[in-house]
């Protein structure tokens, strides 16, 4: 992607150039890239610029979706996801901790790495879901969790949130709060879950 005469100081691409910059834009198509042509700006996300905690989770995130698409991909559900993780990081005080743990558990339930959340993935069993398993993606009941050293225990808040993330609305799935227990809980099995599927470790 190029942008000729962005970096003068009166260009008109500069805004559109920047980091996190959420725009219309108008490209053309030479032999081996795209230029940009116009860009009306929608959304720069001003306030993730002016906090460096912020500022961290915004780039982590940023390079997550980088890692998880390619050019010329259909990425409409993703794309949402960031712009609402983005949003909710910017403009409102929520948990950075928890923020980033539902982006990574709904992000992986977009890409095809959608844990089984109804049942036991092991017996089928509705009853005493108490454990997340990273072996076999879901959540597995007291006695079958008992086979799976790696299986880790979760309480009954952190359990409901995972269903909350991976089934919400799209545009709701930032409206709940958990006690700080299930915030570490979340983010233990957001990490895990996301270095075992995409095979990379993310360091905040």
């Amino acid at each position: 992607m190029a942008a000729k005469g962005s970096r003068r100081p009166k260009s008109l691409l500069m805004a559109a150039t920047q980091f996190l910059c959420f725009g219309d834009y108008l490209l053309y198509k030479s032999a081996n890239t795209y230029s940009i042509n116009s860009c009306e700006v929608i959304e720069v996300f001003y306030n993730i610029r002016t906090d460096l905690d912020k500022l961290k989770y915004a780039s982590h995130i940023t390079k997550i979706i980088n890692d998880v698409t390619t050019e010329n991909q259909n990425t409409y559900k993703i794309m949402q996801l960031f712009l609402n993780t983005l949003y909710m990081i910017s403009e409102t005080n929520k948990n950075l901790k928890l923020i980033n743990s539902v982006f990574s558990l709904r992000l992986l339930s977009i890409i095809g790495y959608r844990p089984v959340i109804e049942e036991c993935k092991n017996c089928k069993t509705k009853e005493n879901l108490t454990h997340f398993s990273f072996k076999d993606s879901g959540f597995k009941c007291k006695i079958c969790a008992k086979q799976d050293k790696g299986a880790i225990e979760i309480s009954e808040t952190t359990k409901d949130a995972i269903r909350y993330i991976i089934l919400a609305n799209s545009k709701k799935i930032f409206s709940f709060d958990v006690p700080e227990e299930s915030i570490k809980e979340l983010e233990i099995i957001s990490k895990i879950y996301l270095q075992e599927k995409l095979e990379k470790e993310y360091k905040l």
